[in-house]
Formats: structure tokens, sequence, C-alpha cells
């Protein structure tokens, strides 16, 4: 088929014309709902007739999809190595469908528009990066390969998640059914790290970060609560209310944040682009092993990403508290996320959390702190084989790019695969600039047209050990 980059980009303009918003958590979709998934499902069928065709499909959740393409014992690339499992999601975050303006997008975030951008041919809207660019690039070198007459050599399964924006349970569904039928991939890949430039200061090579391991993440309900014997009337307010308790122990959140320690996969990133960086931060990127305490408590001052890095990060989000203007809430409650270091658990992150927040709410009020929901941070990845594939991969896609690799710092759909499969690898096979990465769940999403062609050689590469 055609994968130019104007036939790709206006290709994926399609899929973001398709509002496939996350649902909702729990319950089954609305009928409106579902009938958005199954327009976006119709398209792909409508895009790659031979993929669907040749796979034994499944619908896995409320709008996942798990597809098998079975092994024929021939043929090189990564199912050489046994069953491989790809993942991509179909959902989307919200994006406003009025105002869209006033909130600061130059093209309204589902109309697809493919204009001229920064690095040439641009497709605009919420998806392009986060993750339909990606899911589009995967299905277009299987179906590619699939026309050509290629079939993997062990099973191929390819996971296209409906919900991975609301924790996953489409995936959840497919990784459940792969237990269920004894699968355990040798090498699994979905989204994550992706290319790009000036990941350190004065690094003017491509990078490709590719996540050997993903953060854990937690989300607590932290609650402050007075005596219900308390009067609630404001107009006698007392002198130490739940609200002001809250915002006292969010503040004190801030002040306090968890340890930070530089691990081995960030030590082993530094010293990868150590050759690759200009003037004195070489030496010291080099010597990351044995400057771990100076860089930990060095790094959090050089912006939110680096000090994300190096330690489990806190954020409060939803606030709750009073039900009118004149009453005082008897209970004043925050939902506090974490995402969870490698080199910590979640029993640690938590009571660090309780620690700081009961202390600083004082003790005339009740403190209480509930684990809602949490995932412990994900195993490393091995340096083996299946990295070596996953080097060759960029490499025949992004030839003047360096391949290293971090730690993911959010959450994805490949966390809830790493208890059956040994090797997960986080990484988008497109290159995203720095104001990209900030779009993602953002304002101008987008993605460059040769980005996609890109990410379509690295798909071949990775499947069949050519580009």
């Amino acid at each position: 088929m055609t994968h130019d980059a104007p036939a790709l980009a206006g290709r994926l303009s399609q899929l973001v014309q398709v509002p496939t918003v996350t649902p909702p958590d729990g319950g089954p979709l609305t009928p409106e709902r579902a009938q958005v998934f199954s327009t976006f499902q119709a398209l792909l069928r409508e895009f790659y007739p031979t993929l669907f065709a040749v796979a034994e499909v499944a619908t896995v959740g409320r709008a996942g999809l798990l597809l098998r393409f079975a092994g024929t014992g021939e043929g090189t690339g990564a199912t050489a190595l046994g069953t491989v499992l790809l993942m991509a999601h179909q959902d989307v975050v919200p994006a406003p469908t009025e105002g869209w303006e006033a909130a600061g997008w130059t093209h309204p975030p589902f109309d697809g528009i493919i204009a001229d951008g920064e690095d040439g041919l641009t497709v605009y809207g919420r998806g392009t990066l986060d993750d339909k660019g990606a899911l589009l690039v995967l299905l277009e070198a299987v179906e590619d390969l699939l026309v050509e007459g290629w079939r993997p050599h062990d099973d191929l399964y390819l996971s296209l998640g409906g919900d991975e924006e609301s924790d996953g349970p489409s995936a959840v569904a497919a990784i459940a059914e792969l237990e269920r039928r004894v699968v355990k991939p040798v090498l699994v890949v979905d989204e994550g790290g992706a290319v790009t430039t000036g990941l350190v200061p004065g690094l003017t090579k491509q990078v490709a970060v590719v996540g050997v391991a993903e953060k854990g993440v937690v989300n607590l309900e932290v609650s402050v609560s007075a005596d219900p014997r308390t009067p609630a009337h404001s107009s006698t307010p007392p002198r130490r209310s739940p609200t002001a308790a809250l915002g006292r122990a969010i503040a004190a959140l801030e002040r306090h944040p968890h340890p930070a320690q530089l691990d081995d996969i960030s030590v082993r990133m530094f010293a990868e682009l150590a050759p690759y960086v200009p003037g004195p931060l070489s030496a010291v990127l080099g010597r990351a092993d044995q400057l771990r305490p100076v860089l930990a408590q060095v790094f959090p001052y050089l912006g939110a990403e680096m000090a994300a890095m190096v330690r489990t990060t806190t954020a409060a989000t939803m606030l709750t508290g009073s039900s009118a203007p004149n009453v005082l809430a008897a209970k004043a409650t925050a939902i506090v996320n974490m995402r969870v270091a490698t080199s910590s658990t979640l029993a640690d992150a938590i009571r660090h959390v309780e620690k700081v927040v009961t202390r600083a709410a004082g003790s005339s009020l009740t403190v209480d702190v509930r684990v809602l929901e949490g995932h412990e941070p994900t195993p490393v990845s091995p340096f083996d084989e299946r990295w070596d594939a996953i080097l060759a991969a960029v490499a025949g896609s992004y030839p003047d790019a360096l391949t290293v690799p971090y730690t993911m710092l959010g959450a994805s759909d490949a966390r809830h695969a790493a208890r059956i499969a040994p090797a997960v690898y986080r990484f988008s096979p497109l290159y995203m600039s720095a104001a990209q990465r900030a779009s993602v769940h953002g304002v101008d999403e987008r993605v460059a047209a040769d980005s996609l062609v890109r990410g379509v050689h690295f798909y071949r590469a990775l499947l069949t050990a050519q580009a």
C-alpha cells in the first residue's frame, strides 16, 4: 500500500476526526460512545483489509482489540526470537470542541488539519502523538508486509487498547486472555519514549529514548475531618478547619518531596550520552555512577522532567470540600497521584505521604490516607538480543539517532504486560521536539508526516530485520 508522507498524513487525519475520547472508568460503554469506537474500528478495517483478513480478531474489554497472526516457522526479525506482542491504543484524552481558540489551539482538536509546521507537512489534532500516530504506523507496517507475502516466524499479537487513558481495563483484559491461552511473549513494545533532541544541555544529536522500566502509579485519597459536632456555619469558623488543614498538608507535600536517588537506568543513559555532550558536562555525565548523590540533588532544580527522573513524584489533583458557600466543610478531601520511582515501592511512598500530611494537618483534626488503586514499578527489561532488536530497528528508521534507555515517567498499557513478559520496551517511533512532547495531553498536539514514514520503517525493521 502507499505510505508516503501525504498518504499517511491523510489517513491519520481521518483517524483523528473520530473522537475516541477515553471512556470513564467502570461500567459498559454508552451506546453513543460504543458507536464512536465502532466507527473508528470500521475505519481501521477499511484502511487495513489484509491485516484484518489474516488476523484472528477478538474484542477484549469494552473497546479493545486483540489480533493474532499465526507463526509459520519461517522468516527473520523479532518474531524469530519467539512470540511478540506489539501494543498501541485507540483512545485519547479530551480536548475542547468549542472555545478551542481561547484554549490556545491553532486548529480544532478533532478536525485532523494537515498544514505546514516546523518540521514540514504536519497533522494537527488530539491523538496524533498519543497514540493514534503510533497505532497508525504499526498497522501500516504490518499491512504492508502481509500484502508482500510476509508472515511472522512465531506468533505475533497486536493489542489495540480502548481505554489506556483510564488505567487500561481493555489491556488488562487482553493480558488476561493471553494468560488464558498460556501465551508468554518474549518481547513487548508499547508507547513510551520517542526520538527527540535537546535531551541535555549542549546535546545536538537526535536521541531515541526507550523505556526499559516504568514508574509505579498510586492514587491516594487524603482527607481531613473535624468532629461532627463542630458548628458548620461559616459565620462562626473554628480556629482550625479541615479545609485549611488540607491546604497545609498539600503544601507540606510540595515542601517535603520524596528522597531523590539516581537509579541504574539513568546512570546508563547518561554514560551513553556523555561522549556526545560538549564541555565539562560530558565528564560529569560520564561519571554519573560516582556522582549519584550530587546529581540526585542537582537534577530537581533543572526542570520538572529532570526532577521526576530522580524521585517519586506527588501531585494533588482533585479537591472536594463544602457543599455550599456558607457551609464549613466537615471533611475536606484531595486525590493525590504519585508516580513511584523504580528505586522505591508503593509502601515506602505511602508512608512518606502519611507522615508528611499528618504532621502538617495538626493533632486536633482526623487525617486519613486511603489507597484507591496502585501498581508497583515494573521490573527492568533486559539488555540482550531483544534490546539489540530495538537498537537495529531504530538504526533502520532514524540512522542518525543514538538509542539510550530510560525510566518511563508516565503510565502505559505495557505495565499490565510486565507480569507475563520478561522484556517490555516503551517506545513510540516518532520524532517529538520539546514543544511536541509538551503538547501530549496539552494544546496543539501534532506530528510531522515524515515522522510517520520513519515510524513505518521502524516496525518493518523490527519485524523483518530490514527497513
